[in-house]
């Protein structure tokens, strides 16, 4: 009997990875890993080193007897694991991504509308000047100009004096401001006008006044109206004022504000304004679904009868403008005797526009002469070429196939990278003359466009997206604890963090580790006291150097310390996740139950760490909080509202952490200094920088371009100082060229 049971464990010791796997994991997770329908629904897919994995299974596998698999088996069925399903390299020798078919997102497809419709005008001129031209009138009719001039922005209060004493009269003047605002991203943007006199204010449209307060009834001074507008676009924008001796008002004031996306009311800052005319931004009104992002960025690869309508109401949309327009667009005076044939012509040209290159022969009669033949007016026949257009898969779909690609594919590929729209003329003159074949002539191009606002737009979209940004709403503080926070506070801090990334990203260095490294932020004089920086009450905000052992880039920005983290206490488990996905790119699963967090008030002698440890130490925490929670409290100087403290509970705080690599090497560091330094120079943070980014500017898997792309990129990111511009050059380039 002794023999036999020893033979027995010397069987059991020779067993494979895969002869585990299937006598002990198979029932549960299926034979390849693609999880069960009674037990375990999941795929076992996931980016743990072996050594982890070896961890997780021998602590806690198999769930009816987790002790029955431990040491060598352990570790043999995790390198089996790894190898056979569960890796990356795994993943793509199993199921190979490939280039899938795409159709433009929301974000695209409203941009290419603005661009299509723009190419058909004059193109606008945003350059080093800043505020709005100015004239002011001696009278209320605008006849009798006084004086011209430049003004920063409109927030005046004349009293009952006038704006120049020595050309103007104090009881009755009028002013017109003319320009143009830049709205710095996509969204809603509130308008308001403020004033006891008489004000209009026209906004991308010079026909129809977004407000009207030329005639005021009662005693509202305030008025305000919202549109959307696409972000890294200029658009038009014109107000007019006057003070009247036969009113009833013997002051004068006015101010313009507008309430951009995820801000409070402010003061339009000169920075957003110009006193350049430009032309009239197209900007699509119809209601889309929003695009598929459950792989992390926004994706158009489904296609939904929701989507499929929306295309449809604002392909109509779209048609009624043209055809409304079109005497302004084509350039063909309704009384010019070969009116039909121009504007035939101009249909052509804006097919070819829509499509990104030239039209067939076949093409020409079908989307556009057919069109005219049987049009009861030439209008009606432009409508018809608008909607078939702009319902064809050749506008709506940008990857049909991942087959040979010629120029204009590839001038495409470029345009929507750094654009999100199709391609300029310039790119499409490449493409034409056959100049977009190398790597070199590609990046010429992606450099070019690099300095473009719509550029700049994605760019602070991916920000935005990378650091979870757009989680972050509805904050609240416990006011008792936090009495100096509130809206505007939480305003401040987000422009703060807008202005930073632009700063590191659009400086000559570009550099990424700046990111994480830089001991200097952006401050006004609001939130100069909350955050122990000495500058007056009224300051605007400008970069202000901090004490280095206490900040360190956006890990210890206060606008994100204070988004992940609780009504009145820090949240090492939010900053944790933060940093473990965003900055890591470690993939995590969502807890098994919805866990409710331990009360304070039920724990009041425990700091924040002995809570957090306390709650998430049950086995089934642990597989995920020994990577998050030491992250997460390295970041522990820092409170709700994302402050800088030395003590909680009359305790030193303790801010040690520590980090796993996928190297299996184990990092200790004491606080966000060390730890942004880790993170700054690890091969793990570039190569989750690199991915993502790739992903929201091709809004493909990396995967697709090659099994080596990332590494390349990353390669190249790490040989280029970590310049984050060239980053961008490199991806589309990669992404742009032939398979």
């Amino acid at each position: 009997c002794l023999s036999m049971l020893a033979a027995r464990a010397l069987a059991a010791d020779e067993r494979t990875g895969e002869q585990i796997y299937r006598q002990q994991c198979a029932l549960c997770h299926g034979a390849a890993g693609e999880g069960t329908k009674d037990h375990y629904g999941k795929p076992l897919i996931g980016d743990r080193p072996v050594a982890e994995l070896a961890t997780v299974i021998a602590e806690t596998m198999p769930e009816d007897d987790p002790e029955s698999c431990t040491g060598d088996d352990a570790q043999k069925v995790a390198a089996y694991i790894y190898d056979t399903f569960y890796s990356r390299a795994a993943q793509a020798r199993k199921d190979r991504p490939r280039i899938e078919l795409s159709r433009l997102t929301v974000r695209q497809y409203q941009n290419a509308v603005a661009d299509l419709i723009g190419s058909f005008t004059p193109p606008g001129n945003w350059d080093e000047q800043r505020g709005l031209r100015a004239e002011y009138f001696k009278d209320r009719r605008f006849r009798d100009r006084a004086l011209t001039r430049q003004d920063a922005m409109i927030d005046f209060d004349f009293g009952q004096s006038s704006p120049d004493n020595d050309k103007l009269a104090k009881d009755e003047f009028a002013i017109r401001w003319d320009g143009a605002v830049l709205a710095p991203e996509t969204g809603e943007y509130e308008f308001i006008i403020k004033t006891q006199n008489g004000a209009r204010l026209w906004v991308n449209d010079s026909q129809r006044p977004l407000i009207d307060a030329w005639v005021r009834s009662g005693t509202d001074i305030e008025r305000r109206e919202s549109m959307r507008l696409l972000g890294g676009r200029v658009y038009p924008l014109r107000l007019e004022f006057f003070k009247s001796k036969e009113g009833k008002e013997t002051s004068a004031s006015i101010a313009l504000l507008w309430k951009p996306p995820h801000q409070v009311d402010q003061v339009i800052p000169q920075q957003n304004l110009s006193p350049n005319r430009v032309p009239m931004t197209f900007v699509v009104t119809t209601p889309f679904p929003p695009d598929d992002r459950s792989t992390g960025y926004e994706r158009g690869t489904s296609v939904s009868k929701e989507w499929d309508e929306a295309t449809t109401y604002a392909a109509i949309e779209v048609a009624g403008y043209v055809a409304n327009n079109v005497q302004q667009l084509s350039g063909v005076s309704n009384t010019a005797s070969d009116r039909q044939q121009r504007l035939r012509e101009f249909c052509y040209r804006f097919a070819e526009r829509a499509f990104r290159r030239p039209l067939s022969p076949d093409q020409k009669p079908f989307f556009v002469d057919r069109q005219f033949e049987g049009a009861s007016s030439p209008e009606t026949a432009v409508k018809q070429v608008v909607l078939l257009v702009l319902k064809s898969p050749r506008f709506l779909y940008r990857e049909v196939s991942a087959g040979d690609l010629d120029q204009y594919d590839v001038a495409s590929r470029i345009s929507f990278a750094l654009w999100d729209s199709p391609p300029d003329q310039p790119l499409l003159d490449a493409a034409a003359s056959g100049q977009l074949n190398s790597h070199e002539q590609i990046a010429r191009q992606a450099e070019r466009m690099l300095g473009d606002l719509r550029s700049k737009a994605k760019v602070r979209e991916f920000f935005h997206q990378w650091l979870r940004i757009d989680e972050i709403h509805d904050v609240s503080k416990d006011p008792e604890l936090f009495p100096e926070f509130n809206e505007t506070v939480l305003s401040d801090l987000r422009f703060s963090l807008d202005r930073f990334i632009d700063d590191v990203v659009w400086s000559e260095a570009s550099d990424f580790r700046q990111l994480l490294l830089a001991d200097w932020l952006y401050m006004n004089g609001r939130l100069a006291g909350t955050y122990g920086v000495d500058l007056p009450a009224d300051a605007p905000f400008q970069k202000v150097s901090l004490d280095p052992q206490q900040r360190a880039g956006v890990l210890s920005h206060p606008f994100l310390l204070t988004g992940f983290a609780y009504h009145s206490t820090s949240s090492p488990i939010h900053r944790g996740v933060f940093i473990s996905r965003s900055l890591l790119g470690r993939s995590l699963r969502p807890p098994p139950d919805a866990v409710t967090p331990l009360a304070p008030d039920l724990h009041p002698d425990l700091t924040t760490r002995e809570r957090v440890l306390l709650q998430t130490s049950p086995m089934a925490c642990r597989t995920c909080h020994d990577m998050i929670n030491p992250l997460g409290l390295s970041l522990e100087h820092y409170d709700a509202i994302g402050r800088y403290r030395s003590q909680e509970k009359g305790r030193a705080i303790d801010a040690g952490g520590q980090y796993n690599t996928l190297a299996g090497e184990t990092v200790a560091f004491a606080g966000v200094r060390e730890m942004a330094t880790f993170l700054a120079n690890c091969p793990e943070t570039h190569a989750a920088f690199v991915e993502q980014l790739f992903h929201h500017v091709v809004k493909q898997p990396v995967g697709a371009f090659g099994p080596d792309r990332l590494d390349e990129l990353q390669n190249s990111f790490r040989g280029n100082e970590f310049n984050i511009r060239r980053l961008l050059v490199e991806i589309t380039a990669a992404s742009a060229q032939r398979l």
